[in-house]
């Protein structure tokens, strides 16, 4: 299969990821990858989409299980000798009504959108070839909980210079303090979906010029992005996109033309640039 272009959607089975998927059937030009951690589920959204007389592919990726991206990883080896797009768009949040205690929300809530998000990173974006995307879905959330960190957390968020060791350790510093009780004390927002949204925005910074050092070149070009308030089952019936409409912004990065000076390991929303 070497010279077919390949894109891979993390959470493709429904909401703003099922979108994604079908936006990307009709705009690039090589195999969709449908990726979701029950294939019962994944192949129903095939079977929907393919109803609609696109032609997606399957592949069960369960972002929480290592084992489950490196199978993915090598099959995307063996097969198409690496990756052109990958769209992180897994994702969980908790309902605002959840009575789950705040220490197991935010424990939950990290692990899935910043740790497994870090994990597929660190086993996918090698086999990004030249002139590939990476769209790491976040979410404006993290823009608006920013400032309700502290003046020592923004500032670290914000850095240049910050790794992703050390940015990792601050979001597990984070999960420590909402078990105990404390995260407010620190310095934290009252939200982990905020935290870890935070967490996704500043890792895609990380990436970026990660990529810009080891990489230099070879056109590779990362991002974060805001689907916008869509109706999905984590914003529920009273937002105001349609899922299609969440997708625009993803896939507009996912498909950016080569060698554009911008946007670059940025936060976009609504096709613009959101100043971090």
């Amino acid at each position: 299969m070497a010279g077919v272009r390949v894109a891979v959607v993390t959470g493709g089975n429904k909401g703003v990821g099922l979108a994604v998927v079908r936006a990307m059937c009709k705009q690039f030009q090589g195999d969709v990858y449908l990726t979701a951690r029950d294939p019962k589920l994944g192949e129903e959204a095939i079977k929907g989409l393919k109803d609609e007389g696109l032609s997606p592919l399957f592949h069960q990726l369960d972002i929480n299980e290592l084992c489950s991206i490196q199978a993915l990883r090598d099959f995307l080896k063996e097969k198409y000798g690496g990756l052109d797009v990958l769209i992180n768009n897994a994702g969980i949040a908790f309902k605002a009504a959840d009575t789950t205690p705040f220490g197991t929300q935010a424990e939950v809530t990290l692990k899935t959108n910043f740790f497994a998000t870090r994990d597929i990173c660190n086993e996918l974006l090698p086999l990004i070839k030249p002139n590939g995307r990476v769209v790491n879905v976040s979410s404006m959330v993290s823009h608006m909980s920013l400032p309700k960190c502290s003046p020592q957390l923004q500032e670290k968020f914000r850095s240049d210079t910050i790794t992703e060791e050390e940015l990792a350790a601050l979001m597990e510093k984070f999960v420590e303090d909402a078990k105990k009780g404390v995260h407010q004390e620190q310095g934290w927002p009252n939200t982990a979906y905020g935290v870890s949204k935070i967490g996704v925005t500043v890792l895609s910074r990380i990436q970026a010029r990660q990529l810009k050092e080891t990489r230099k070149g070879e056109g590779i070009i990362l991002n974060a992005c805001c689907p916008g308030w869509v109706r999905t089952d984590m914003a529920g019936p009273k937002a105001t996109k349609s899922p299609d409409e969440g997708a625009e912004t993803p896939v507009y990065l996912a498909l950016l033309p080569s060698a554009p000076e911008s946007p670059y390991g940025e936060l976009v929303s609504e096709k613009k640039i959101v100043t971090w």
